[in-house]
Order: structure tokens, then C-alpha cells, then sequence
């Protein structure tokens, strides 16, 4: 028997199993050289195994680092594709808003369509909206989570931020608790519908009676000072403006001084100057105002509707010549055009029956003697002075009535009033007998997202925050906005119109551009609860009169615009509450302003690849940044001075390059109220068009160069699309909608914005790189100035 093979060999000597066959004597060999001739025969033996067994270690070990290296070049599927719940999500939504046959779709000639077209269909408008869209249904969402906060108890629970009511000390705690009690006071007297419905024009009757008062039919001792006295206790009793609009604002060639402003009110009675020309609007206008003034008129209620139909038609003549004097819709806002300043003194000439002098001087802080004051539209008070001086005494008290009747409508629920709800609904193509849902009616009423001196909003965004906005979501915001500056100083720098003298100084003004992102921490500090309370103490609040509290507010926004008088500007004042969906430019200021309520999807997320965020939010921060070179923003200095800091060549190849925007957008048309093509107003819309378009370009640029620092995850189910492509898919998701016909036509004429459809269009004809992601024939763009 064989020995084991892995045993060593015994000292007895082994005898072979078959001897040698010449029977010679057998040979011995040393010890030593019989463990050599061992392991020589049985690698012999086993040779085809040791081959096969290190061929095959060998084919392991190259596998092994060709897959490493490949794995290292290109990431896993998996690693390329996000399927986090918010990404998957980001997906169905955009799936949704694409056309379904958007594969079908040339994106070069209907981006709209491609990207929109699932959204249109799956959107209806309610009957009390004239048009919606992205962002519409964004503040929808903002809104609800509002409406959350004001109907659940104080939050006295809640800790998850250094701010939240669990976490503040005692003392805090307290004036929190009080603010959050003011706020819910004034919202339950706007939900208290059967309330307000019982009081019904009572409280609007008493104003009434006082205008009628203050003016009687009667003349007085003195005309000149019962319309001025009118004209004041308009604006300061009741923010309602009569025949002329007054303000406090930053002086635009000072801007750390407060100026008073004189402007042509913003609306005269119809919603647009371009109405009165239209015979059908003005008829049905005249027939609304008759209703009224036979309903609720405190002189000439019950005197028969001959009456009231002969004053109702007086008084829209009237209208008809305060249009006529007002500045087009595109000049309101040019300030070569309304910077004007003027003594009082002279300003008060120019209108002497309304006595400016008196009025400005009672709105402003005793201590405060104003003797300079900007007229935006020196003719206007010109040809008001000569409306005046034929103007009988019925007309002016109806027409100072009929104002205060438009502003308080909105917070009456009367019978009496109800034709002028029908009227302005039809206006806009929306079902004359609708109205918003009723806590719409009041979260809108106590944000007063655009004027917020005038509501509660204030303590309201402190708790949006708390609930709905990290730290997280402030620190990605500003880093797109800051990366958007850094992009729009390169675009600079490359402009071959622009010469180097301008270059160096708009340069510096972008670095000089202040930005703020989320909400204030000052003026007033909305995390800072005694802030707060000492900002509101003065607002008396009520939890069951509804108008009353409307017009305490109201009162309250006006004081605190004029208390700016005789102080520097306020440079840490936001003009949008917190939870606003949009954002803004502020040229004296030279800021541009973010609040938290846009910074949320599909516009701007954390969790998703970031060519969503950049696509969306980062366009509209460049549109803002851009607004700051536009037909307006390039007349002020990186100060906020209005000056003329460009050369003549500059403005030159500015003005050409502009002009093209103008032709542009004049090309694109809506059915007018003939149904024959209404266009866009291409100067109007002019400064909104260059910033969409130098928006885009410059968070385009902004996202690639993040992009190489740090590769974006692809979305599932979108892999038709590039990231550069979604990147606009992105852009274009935000400017989903539709519209009435009647909400677009008073748009046209007079929103600074083109239609959403148009900004899509436009700013896709006008992006080179748009048209560079999606293989489009021609590469150049329609209009380009950055």
C-alpha cells in the first residue's frame, strides 16, 4: 500500500510491487535525492491541473481590475439614476406636464406645447379665476398650509428650530403667544361669514356718509378746501385714492433719502386707460355704476334709475378725461419720464384746486416740512386742474364715493353690491356669480402678500418658516443666486457692445447687487417675537368686526409709509411677505429680493438634481439680477443712483439690441375683444423680455459649471431628455398656464409681462443654448444682449 502522500517517508525501506526482471540487485538511492524524484514526478503527474488552476487564477485577477477601472470611469446605472421618493416624484409631475405625444413635438418651434401641453389638460381654472399657472397653484399650496396655521391652535409644541415656540425662553414665549392671538383674531373675523353677511353695507354706508359729508352737493366757503380735505381723508382715513396718488419712497438720484412721490392714480376706475375706448365695456360699466348708486348712493339712493343712470354716465365721462390725461401704461414706469422734481410749492400750482401743500403736509410726521417732491406726471395734474374747472360738485362727491365703494368690496357681502362683483368677474371672463372660497378670501385678506404694513403678514410668515422653510432650502438659494452673479460678470465681460470703461462699472455693480433670501431678519425681525409685537402694537384687532379691522390695517400701512419721512431709507425693508410667490428688483435699492414662498417645487428643490433647481429658480434669479441692466435697472448706478453712467456707444448698442425685443414680442398676438389680434405690448413688456432672456442664459451657464464640480443623477422614465434639455423643460414647466380671454386681454394691456406662453416662446427663441441642447437648425438667437 502506497503511503499517504503529504506523510513523510518512514525509515523502513519500501519494496516495489514488482522486482526487476534481470534479478540484479535493487539500487538504493540517498534520502535527499528520493524526496526530489518524488516531487519531480508528481508535478508531472499533476501539470494539466496546475496549468488550468493558475490560468484560471489569472482570468480572475484581469476581470477583476478591468471592471475596476471601468466602474471607476463610469458609474453604475444605478448611481446615475435618482430614486429617491422626491425624485420619482419630480418625474411624474414633469411626465404629466409634457404633451402626451411630446416625442411627436418639435421643440425648436413649440416648446409650449411640448412641455406644457399634459398640464393644460389637467388643469381647469375654478370659476372664480380669470387665469392661473405654476405659480399660481405653488401660492395655492402656500395658501393652504396658511390656512393650516391660522385654524389649528397655537403650535406651543413644535421644536424643531432654535426658533419655534417649544424652544423660546419664557419671556419670548409670551409675546409669541399674543402675536399668534392677534393673527388668529383677525381671521376669525373674516370666517365669520354669517357675521359679516348680517352687518352686510352698514360699515361701508357710514364712510359713505362721511365722503358725502366732507363734500357735500352744497358748495362751501371754501371749494378749494373741502376737496383737498376730501382727497386727505381719502388717503389717510381709508388708503383710497382721489384723482391723485401720494407716497413716500426713496428718491431715485437718492437713494437713502425718502421723497414724497405724486402720481396719477394707478386706476382710475377701470382696471385700464384702454377700456374707456371700448363702447360695450363702457355701457356695461355705466349700467353697474347706475345699480350702485341707486342701491347704496347716501344722496341719491331711491331717486329713480333715470337719475342714477344720467349721474352714472356723468361720472364715467369724468373717468373717460382722468384717462385720457394719464400717462400711457409703458411711460408709468420710465423714469427718464416721471423723475420730476419739483418745489411744492410749484407742484401745488399746477393743480391749485386740489391744494397738494395742505394734503402732503397733514399726511406727513409733524416734525417733517417737506419742500421738494417728485410729480411723475406733471401734465396730468395740468389737465386735472383744467377737468376740475368743469366739473360740477355731483359728479366729484359720486366719483369719491364710487372709489371708496371699489377698495371696501371686496370685504362687503351685500346684495347691494353684488353688481360690481358681477361686472368685474365678467370683465375677466370668469362666472359673474363667483367668489373665492372664503378662507381664500381671508388667508389673502390678512397676508396682503404686496403691501405688508396693510395686513397681519408679518406674523404670519414667522410662522411659515417655522413650518415650511429650512435652513437647508436658504443656503442652496443663495448659493444659486450667488453663483448666478458670478455667471452674469462673465457675460459681461464678454459683451463686445458694452465698452471697458461701462464694463468695469457694471461689474461693480453686480458685485455691489444685495441679495435677500428667504425672509427678514430686520424691519422687522419675523424670528424675533418681541420684534413683532412692538411692530404690530398699535394694530387693534378684533375677532368680530371684519371691516372694521380692514380698516384699521389699512390705516396702519399708511402711517407707516409716511412715518419713513425725515428718516434714511430702510435698506433691510422687504415690499413681499414670506410666503409670496415671486421676487423683485429693487433699483434704488440695488437689490433683489427672494421670498421663501418661491422657493419651493417644482421650482426649487433641495432633493432634486440641481438642473431642476437651476432651470426654474436659478432663470428667476438671473431674471431678477438681469432686471438691474434692462430698459430701467441700467439707469442706476451700483449705488441706486439714477444717473446716466453709460457712454453714448453703450446706450447706442443697448437701444439697437433692445429694439429687437420690442419687434419680437410686438409679433405676438391674443383675440382681442373683437376677437382681431390684440398684441403684446413690446415696449410695456420690454424690461420683463431682455431679463427672461438674460436670466436663463445666465443660470444655464451658472448650472454647467456646477454640474463639472459635482455630475447631476438622471430622473426615471425621462430618458428621452438630456439634462441640458431638462435643464429648459425646467424653465418651461414654471410658465405652464392658461387664461380667460377677458383676464388676458386686461393683462395686455396693462402687465409688464408678456402672456406665459410668450415667455416661453420668446425666451427659447432667444437662448442660444437652448437651441444648442435640443439640435435645433438655426443656433442663433432671435435677440440677444447678454
Amino acid at each position: 500500500m502506497a503511503e499517504p502522500e503529504n506523510q513523510p517517508a518512514s525509515s523502513t525501506e519500501r519494496t516495489p510491487l514488482l522486482g526487476d526482471g534481470n534479478g540484479q540487485e535493487a539500487y538504493h538511492p540517498s534520502e535527499s535525492e528520493t524526496r526530489t524524484k518524488k516531487a519531480a514526478r508528481w508535478l508531472i503527474d499533476h501539470a494539466v491541473i496546475l496549468c488550468v488552476t493558475l490560468l484560471l487564477v489569472a482570468v480572475i485577477v484581469i476581470l477583476g481590475v478591468f471592471f475596476g477601472v471601468y466602474r471607476s470611469n463610469k458609474p453604475s446605472t444605478e448611481s446615475q439614476l435618482c430614486l429617491t421618493p422626491a425624485c420619482i416624484h419630480a418625474s411624474s409631475e414633469i411626465l404629466h406636464n409634457l404633451s402626451p405625444n411630446y416625442q411627436n413635438i418639435d421643440p425648436c418651434t413649440d416648446f409650449e406645447q411640448l412641455t406644457c401641453g399634459g398640464w393644460s389638460e389637467r388643469h381647469d381654472l375654478r370659476p372664480d379665476q380669470g387665469d392661473a399657472f405654476t405659480g399660481t397653484f405653488m401660492g395655492e399650496n402656500s395658501q393652504t398650509l396658511l390656512r393650516h396655521i391660522l385654524e389649528a391652535p397655537y403650535p406651543q409644541d413644535s421644536k424643531h428650530s432654535s426658533f419655534s415656540p417649544a424652544q423660546l425662553v419664557k419671556t419670548f414665549a409670551s409675546a409669541d403667544q399674543d402675536n399668534f392671538n392677534k393673527l388668529k383674531a383677525a381671521y376669525d373675523a373674516c370666517m365669520d361669514e354669517e357675521r359679516v353677511k348680517k352687518v352686510g353695507v352698514k360699515p361701508l354706508l357710514e364712510h359713505l356718509h362721511q365722503v358725502a359729508d366732507l363734500y357735500p352737493l352744497e358748495k362751501s366757503k371754501s371749494k378749494q378746501s373741502d376737496l383737498s380735505d376730501t382727497i386727505l381723508h381719502l388717503a389717510k382715513h381709508l388708503a383710497v385714492t382721489g384723482l391723485v396718488s401720494l407716497g413716500a419712497n426713496a428718491d431715485d438720484k437718492d437713494p437713502d433719502v425718502v421723497v414724497v412721490q405724486i402720481d396719477p392714480p394707478y386706476s382710475i376706475g377701470l382696471p385700464a386707460k384702454d377700456y374707456y375706448s371700448d363702447n360695450d365695456v363702457v355701457q356695461k360699466y355705466e349700467n353697474t355704476l347706475a345699480q350702485i348708486i341707486e342701491n347704496i348712493h347716501p344722496l341719491s339712493a331711491g331717486n329713480g334709475n333715470n337719475h342714477s343712470t344720467v349721474l352714472a354716465h356723468d361720472v364715467v365721462e369724468f373717468e373717460k378725461l382722468l384717462a385720457a390725461a394719464s400717462p400711457n401704461a409703458e411711460d408709468r414706469n420710465d423714469v427718464t419720464k416721471y423723475y420730476n422734481p419739483l418745489s411744492l410749492k410749484d407742484a401745488t400750482m399746477l393743480a391749485p384746486e386740489v391744494d397738494l401743500a395742505k394734503i402732503i403736509n397733514n399726511l406727513a410726521p409733524a416734525d417733517v416740512k417737506t419742500s421738494r417732491v417728485i410729480v411723475k406726471s406733471p401734465q396730468y395734474l395740468r389737465d386735472l386742474s383744467k377737468i376740475l374747472s368743469n366739473t360740477s360738485r355731483d359728479i366729484l362727491q359720486t366719483y369719491f364715493i364710487w372709489k371708496v365703494i371699489q377698495n371696501y368690496a371686496s370685504v362687503v357681502e351685500a346684495e347691494e353690491i353684488k353688481p360690481y362683483s358681477r361686472f368685474s368677474n365678467e370683465l375677466e371672463g370668469k362666472n359673474p356669480e363667483s367668489t373665492p372660497e372664503r378662507w381664500r378670501t381671508c388667508v389673502t385678506q390678512i397676508d396682503n402678500a404686496y403691501d405688508p404694513n396693510a395686513g397681519l403678514g408679518w406674523i404670519l410668515s414667522r410662522f411659515f418658516v417655522e413650518k415650511a422653510f429650512s435652513e437647508s432650502a436658504k443656503q442652496f438659494g443663495d448659493q444659486i443666486v450667488s453663483d448666478i452673479k458670478d455667471q452674469f460678470i462673465e457675460k459681461l465681460k464678454s459683451l463686445d457692445w458694452m465698452d471697458a470703461d461701462t464694463k468695469t462699472l457694471a461689474i461693480e455693480k453686480v458685485h455691489q447687487i444685495i441679495q435677500k433670501v428667504g425672509y427678514p431678519t430686520t424691519s422687522p425681525n419675523i424670528m424675533n417675537a418681541e420684534s413683532l409685537k412692538k411692530f404690530y402694537e398699535s394694530v387693534e384687532i378684533n375677532s368680530s368686526t371684519f371691516f372694521e379691522n380692514t380698516i384699521e390695517l389699512n390705516r396702519f400701512g399708511v402711517a407707516a409709509e409716511w412715518s419713513t419721512l425725515g428718516k434714511p431709507v430702510d435698506k433691510n425693508a422687504w415690499q413681499m411677505t414670506v410666503p409670496t410667490v415671486n421676487a423683485y428688483y429693487n433699483p434704488p435699492g440695488n437689490e433683489i429680493v427672494f421670498p421663501a414662498g418661491i422657493m419651493q417645487f417644482p421650482v426649487f428643490d433641495v432633493n432634486l438634481p440641481q438642473y431642476l433647481s437651476y432651470g426654474a429658480f436659478g432663470s428667476v434669479s438671473g431674471h431678477e439680477l438681469s432686471h438691474a441692466f434692462d430698459s430701467t435697472g441700467r439707469h442706476y448706478d451700483q449705488n441706486g443712483n439714477y444717473t446716466d453712467w453709460w457712454t453714448d456707444k453703450t446706450v447706442a448698442g443697448f437701444t439697437q439690441r433692445a429694439d429687437c425685443f420690442v419687434d419680437q414680442y410686438h409679433n405676438y398676438t391674443i383675440p382681442g375683444p373683437d376677437d382681431k389680434p390684440l398684441h403684446v405690448n413690446g415696449k410695456l413688456t420690454l424690461g420683463e423680455n431682455i431679463a427672461d432672456a438674460g436670466g436663463v442664459a445666465a443660470a444655464f451657464a451658472a448650472w454647467k459649471k456646477r454640474q463639472k464640480e459635482t455630475p447631476n443623477q438622471d430622473l426615471p422614465g425621462l430618458e428621452a431628455f438630456t439634462q441640458e434639455q431638462l435643464f429648459f423643460v425646467g424653465y418651461g414647466s414654471w410658465w405652464c398656464g392658461k387664461s380667460r380671454k377677458g383676464a388676458a386681454i386686461s393683462r395686455i394691456y396693462t402687465d409688464p409681462h408678456a402672456p406665459k406662453w410668450a415667455r416661453i416662446l420668446g425666451t427659447m427663441a432667444n437662448s442660444k443654448d437652448f437651441k444648442e441642447a435640443f439640435s435645433c437648425p438655426v443656433k442663433e438667437p432671435v435677440c440677444e444682449l447678454w
